[in-house]
């Protein structure tokens, strides 16, 4: 092969590769290419096209674990990447102190560890704590004796509902709720969750049991999955977002709705108008934040934010085709510092005078519509102007509100649990199991996000329930 062409392993270099694939080879670069025997042409054909298929297949949104490991570019640091671990400025995380002991012990040498010498003691003292889970988990059987008596105004035999199991359990509620949690917060499998309590606590469950205890929660729970669709419709914004699942090996869409304190989800066989109108029974009075999916648009509400980063990513998606295209760079260029301009003047809007904001957001608003407006030769500049002509009044709706952001990523992060969970559990088996999914995951999140604690939370509610017959309603976000 020709040194030129080659590294170290005989291998045709990759930024060689990257030049023919941009089209950037100088003249004797490409001379050199075409002297080069049939071997190093041959392999640099085929290393092309592998590259070629592996751009086609990832989009700009693809996600990374739907992008194969060989397709995925060398990282690099970047210019003021961030660095790991805490950053400068920021307060620490650390355990808070340990409350007063359950027990206390004495520790004292007997002689010296080092010598085995005798010691001489001298009566001083230093004292420390430390948590640990306690020795010999072993469950806790309870044989409840219920009187049963007789009613003469109901005319029946009354007896009472223990508080901490539902009818026609042998496992507790804490069980109950605690593998729930494993499962529908934490993303564990329903295998792994039976091997720790079969292996590691010592306490017999099945696959099957704990499914038939999960539906029977979600059953009891049920108000309060309503309570938390109700709510997301009252709130002043709204984020969401959309992504694949699979019931009974059939293709569905997880929807996610969150709230700044509740998130919703809710599985459908559709990803257009039909599951929108099943989460949206009334009019939205807030911002609904999304990307660009079409159906969002017959959403009425009182306005509309769409995702930047979304439009942001497309056009890096072009840029790496056509870096060097007078035309495209012009429409780029532009949109970009229209996108900066508004994120300045947001972020100084509290020391700006109200007149003087409002004549700069309406430029930018008028900037973005002359973009959106001029006829561009470029066919992605044209298809993107042609999105910024729909959507351009509803990118620059931040502006407006002071706690809308430009992005939809607080939907994004609310929907990324759930798509780990998919990876595990690769969905549901059946039409109940898909509203269970739906259900709990929707509790078991907006009670993280109310920084209440879902397992005593729950405990507390079925207490209540076994003590009056109803589920009370779902607190609200602890402070």
């Amino acid at each position: 092969m020709d040194a030129s062409l080659s590294n170290d392993d005989g291998l045709v270099d990759a930024a060689f590769l990257e030049k023919v694939l941009r089209g950037r080879l100088s003249e004797a670069e490409a001379r050199t290419f075409a002297a080069a025997g049939a071997e190093i042409i041959a392999f640099t054909m085929l290393a092309l096209t592998q590259r070629v298929a592996g751009q086609q297949a990832a989009g700009p949104n693809t996600p990374s674990a739907a992008v194969p490991p060989y397709a995925k570019p060398t990282a690099s640091p970047r210019k003021g990447q961030r660095r790991r671990g805490g950053q400068k400025g920021h307060p620490g995380v650390t355990r808070p102190p340990l409350p007063e002991p359950d027990r206390r012990r004495e520790l004292q040498l007997d002689c010296c560890p080092e010598c085995q010498g005798k010691l001489q003691r001298t009566g001083d003292t230093r004292t420390r704590r430390s948590e640990d889970i306690p020795d010999g988990l072993k469950p806790v059987i309870t044989e409840d004796i219920l009187h049963r008596d007789y009613c003469p105004t109901c005319k029946k035999r009354v007896e009472p509902k223990p508080p901490d199991v539902l009818p026609n359990c042998t496992l507790g509620n804490r069980t109950l709720v605690l593998s729930a949690v494993l499962h529908y917060l934490q993303g564990l499998t329903i295998s792994q969750i039976v091997d720790t309590f079969n292996f590691h606590l010592r306490m017999k469950v099945t696959p099957g049991g704990l499914m038939q205890m999960w539906h029977r929660l979600a059953t009891l729970l049920f108000a309060w999955y309503v309570q938390i669709q109700a709510e997301c419709l009252d709130s002043a914004r709204l984020n969401a977002d959309e992504t694949g699942w699979r019931v009974q090996g059939k293709t569905h869409w997880l929807w996610c709705f969150a709230g700044p304190d509740a998130t919703f989800y809710m599985i459908d066989r559709s990803r257009g108008s039909p599951a929108l109108q099943k989460f949206f029974t009334k009019a939205f009075e807030g911002v609904l934040i999304t990307d660009f999916w079409s159906p969002y648009d017959a959403i009425v509400c009182a306005d509309k934010q769409k995702c930047w980063p979304h439009l942001l990513r497309d056009m890096a998606s072009v840029d790496e085709k056509h870096a060097g295209d007078k035309v495209w760079q012009s429409f780029a260029r532009r949109v970009i510092s229209v996108y900066r301009e508004a994120k300045k003047l947001h972020a100084a809007k509290a020391t700006t005078a109200a007149v003087d904001y409002d004549i700069a957001a309406m430029r930018l608003e008028s900037r973005l519509a002359t973009i959106a407006g001029e006829a561009w030769n470029h066919p992605d500049a044209a298809r993107l102007a042609k999105r910024l002509a729909k959507y351009g009044d509803q990118l620059l709706t931040f502006l407006w509100h002071d706690e809308i952001p430009s992005d939809n990523n607080h939907g994004e992060r609310q929907i990324r649990p759930a798509v780990m969970i998919r990876k595990n559990s690769y969905g549901n088996h059946s039409d109940r199991g898909m509203l269970t999914q739906s259900v709990l995951m929707t509790i078991f999140r907006t009670l993280k996000l109310r920084n209440q604690q879902p397992l005593e939370t729950i405990l507390e509610a079925l207490a209540n329930y076994a003590k009056t017959g109803k589920i009370p309603p779902l607190p609200q976000k602890a402070e």
